[in-house]
């Protein structure tokens, strides 16, 4: 039997597409078919199904693999109530441009059984809505109906097309039981045919307008978010920074590697708001989406802003500008190496010898060095022998594989992390692309079966989760632990425990900082966890036990701790660190 199902999953290998993660219901009889003809019959060449008992879990997952390789990953969730069950993870893949194929089934439209595939069950009534597209669809860069099995293949291709052409982001199809069961006869697409959209470029003009700029700046700035997403980004703004001597560069999203840390003109990471900023007369915001916020820090007047970004108009934001004096939608990597070339290959090149660049060069080292030490110094942990994110941060930097890859949900100590992994390889630092707290745990899992499928199983690269209490559980570690068992994906996960959500207090103090919030207790605010979880207790029984799990408080223990539960998980046992740490370090 050769149906809709069965043509739907083919399409999406055909398309690339090497996993499905999977949360099934009673709109999946004709899925459920195909998958096991699939895999009786198309061994190594059908997707890898993985079970995901939650549907935000499953969506992180399909995330954080895409993210870290680019190549679009399906989610399958049942009718309305999963897709609803995707939550927050919709808008981290929307807003962290991750490509991601979602498909749900619908409720049956035949009840009398004119049909294969018409109502049988209860429920079939329950979850008939009107237009179950509407609930994704503000996030998502496509959505439809597959109304026929005839253009199944076809209908799933499109969809890709957008999910994979810039700005990146997920896709939604759904289907009826009785249009995924049709009977087809078995057919192919020419895949030559379905490519996204190619890397836009920048005019000539730009090139010229932007290389004299920057050349001729006395504080050059780039601000960038997201530009690591693509890793040949990485090393081509390097290029940059090493050929205009003076440049800085600043990341105020966080969601990626793109500058490594060991550079001299490394600023950190920031979320918009840095001395650099304001004193910089010409910026490029590269792949941005946050690059200042304007109560907090702002550019100077006279400065120059040129605009480089995939997604310029922020097309999903109701709300957004920023006085560039020009704008162009262009690829990242592509814009960075022509604007290095026409440096270089231009007069341009002539200025860059001047004595002008050797003294920035030389100041940059300088300021380099005295920021590194800062973060240092900063780390030390406390006299009472307690310790904050700062210096775990640090020693677990030194004893984790150096090509480590880091998923980081980390909320507000997300800068002491920054300033002490300084990571410095594309691809090995990955944030949560978007404010749907919870996504670490299965963007975790993702990022390690990616690792797996391209150096080969038990060969994958060594992925640690950062996170904090809150957003712990958040990502569902029931479902997290479970899967991460059920399928031997070993993961390193380090919660840092500062006994409740600081978040919230920040942003009340932003707003009222001398309000009678900032006079309350943790309890008074609601933000406290006292008292508080055992939360490598939770992940070790969701894993049926066979789980690494201990808790750290005091400095002296903490690279024990760390030692032994990096020999777990390199073992392929997954270990789950309870730290407790020292706000604000």
């Amino acid at each position: 039997m050769y149906t809709a199902s069965f043509a739907f999953f083919e399409a999406l290998w055909e398309a690339g597409v090497t996993h499905c993660f999977v949360n099934l219901g009673s709109d999946h009889p004709s899925i459920i078919e195909a998958i096991v003809k699939g895999q009786n019959e198309k061994k190594g060449q059908f997707p890898k199904i993985i079970t995901c008992p939650n549907e935000m879990v499953a969506l992180s997952m399909a995330d954080g693999y895409a993210r870290l390789t680019r190549k679009p990953q399906c989610v399958i969730v049942h009718v309305d109530v999963g897709t609803q069950g995707l939550g927050a993870a919709v808008h981290n893949a929307s807003t962290g441009r991750a490509p991601v194929l979602i498909f749900a089934g619908i409720s049956p439209f035949t009840i009398e059984g004119e049909m294969r595939g018409s109502r049988t069950e209860y429920i079939h009534w329950i979850q008939d809505v009107p237009d179950q597209k509407q609930i994704v669809a503000q996030y998502c860069r496509y959505t439809a109906e597959i109304k026929s099995g005839k253009n199944v293949k076809q209908m799933v291709n499109r969809a890709l097309q957008f999910a994979c052409s810039d700005p990146a982001g997920p896709v939604y199809l759904c289907g009826a039981r009785e249009v995924m069961e049709e009977d087809l006869e078995p057919y192919g697409l020419e895949q030559a045919h379905w490519n996204p959209v190619e890397p836009a470029a920048l005019s000539e003009i730009a090139v010229a307008t932007i290389s004299e700029a920057l050349v001729g700046a006395k504080e050059p700035l780039v601000i960038t978010g997201y530009s690591g997403r693509n890793h040949a980004t990485v090393p081509a703004l390097v290029q940059l920074a090493d050929t205009v001597k003076g440049l800085r560069v600043l990341d105020t999203g966080g969601s990626d590697m793109c500058f490594p840390a060991d550079h001299r003109a490394w600023l950190g990471l920031r979320f918009g708001i840095e001395k650099a900023i304001e004193t910089a007369d010409v910026i490029i915001v590269l792949d941005c989406d946050v690059p200042w916020i304007p109560t907090q820090c702002r550019p100077s007047k006279s400065a120059k802003i040129f605009h480089i970004d995939v997604d310029t108009l922020k097309q999903q934001m109701p709300v957004f500008y920023i006085p560039a004096i020009a704008r162009y939608r262009a690829d990242s990597y592509t814009s960075i190496a022509q604007l290095v070339s026409h440096i270089t290959n231009s007069d341009l090149s002539k200025q860059l010898g001047a004595e002008t660049f050797s003294r920035k060069w030389d100041a940059l080292a300088k300021s380099h060095a005295s920021r590194l030490a800062a973060i240092t110094e900063a780390a030390k942990p406390k006299e009472d022998g307690s310790f904050g994110t700062g210096h775990l941060c640090r020693t677990l930097r030194k004893l984790v594989p150096q090509d480590s890859i880091f998923a980081i949900e980390a909320v507000t100590n997300t800068f002491f992390v920054g300033d002490n992994i300084q990571a410095t390889i594309p691809g090995s630092w990955i944030n949560c692309g978007g404010g749907g707290l919870g996504w670490s745990g299965g963007g975790a899992l993702g990022i390690k079966l990616a690792t797996e499928a391209e150096n080969g199983a038990g060969k994958g690269k060594f992925v640690v989760q950062i996170v904090g209490d809150g957003t712990f559980l958040f990502s569902v570690p029931g479902s997290v632990y479970w899967i991460s068992q059920r399928y031997k994906i070993p993961v390193l996960t380090i919660v840092l425990n500062n006994k409740g959500w600081n978040a919230p207090k920040k942003s009340l103090l932003l707003v009222h900082p001398e309000g009678l919030g900032s006079k309350a207790t943790n309890e008074e605010l609601n933000i406290s966890f006292a008292p508080v979880p055992d939360y490598a207790g939770i992940a070790k029984a969701a894993a049926g036990g066979q789980l690494f799990a201990e808790k750290v408080a005091k400095a002296s223990d903490l690279e024990d701790v760390l030692t032994r539960a990096i020999e777990s998980v390199k073992n392929g046992t997954t270990a789950v660190i309870d730290a407790v740490v020292v706000l604000g370090s």
